[in-house]
């Protein structure tokens, strides 16, 4: 199901499981390629959890340099793409007046890196909320590869006033 309506600011927390198509996702989130780290979202439960899918190609433009011969997906890129899965549940939790809005990373603590993740991969990203107050939320995030963990992290993030441009 492509995203739709969105619930009032405080609304309750969805017990259906939503899912978002890429063209969704930027209307919610300004990331554009090559930075827009997500295709799909999978299971959102509004408040609660989302999961982003990256799929991972050998043409994406840091696998030139990272590394030659050896393409191995950036832990950073990785931590980017659970941030922007974030981004979405976070806009999709407030209601539209949030979409294009920005969201900081504010920190990013306990990220570990299990695994590498090449070319050919599905990556998964289960972000949880872990508590918000006012514009600054944390989650817990999990990278996973063929159900095995390739990275985690605890980060928070804080949602900026006004939109992008403004």
């Amino acid at each position: 199901m492509e995203h739709q309506g969105r619930p009032a600011a405080g609304a309750e927390a969805s017990p259906e499981a939503i899912s978002i198509d890429v063209k969704g996702i930027m209307r919610m989130i300004p990331h554009r390629p090559p930075f827009l780290m997500i295709e799909r979202i999978e299971g959102m439960r509004t408040d609660v959890e989302a999961t982003g899918i990256k799929m991972v190609s050998v043409s994406e433009p840091y696998f030139v340099g990272h590394f030659a011969g050896d393409p191995v997906m950036p832990g950073v890129l990785i931590v980017e793409a659970m941030a922007q899965t974030a981004a979405v549940l976070v806009v999709h939790t407030l209601g539209e007046a949030f979409q294009g809005k920005l969201v900081y990373f504010m920190s990013i603590d306990d990220c570990r890196f299990r695994k590498p993740v090449v070319p050919g991969d599905e990556l998964r990203l289960h972000v949880t909320k872990d508590r918000s107050r006012g514009m600054i939320w944390k989650f817990n995030g999990v990278g996973l590869v063929n159900g095995q963990k390739v990275a985690e992290a605890t980060f928070a993030a804080m949602i900026r006033d006004e939109k992008m441009g403004e």
